[in-house]
């Protein structure tokens, strides 16, 4: 997922990615762990994409907060 794509993306989508994101490393990593996983740099993308969706929701936080102040 690209930087682009995430702050395109409204606040109820981004929870929801975040959402999904976070179930699919779960299962990433419980496929991981029984060796069923075919490539384990999917992990660390999906963590990546992860942060992306956090610090883009944190950013709107924090401008919403300064606007208010």
């Amino acid at each position: 997922m690209k930087s682009k794509q995430v702050l395109e993306m409204t606040d109820k989508e981004l929870q929801d990615k975040l959402n999904e994101l976070k179930s699919e490393l779960f299962f990433l990593r419980f496929k991981n762990a029984t060796n069923q996983l075919t490539n384990p740099q999917v992990i660390s993308q999906t963590r990546k994409d992860i942060a992306r969706v956090k610090t883009v929701i944190r950013q709107r936080e924090l401008a919403r907060a300064k606007n208010e102040g």
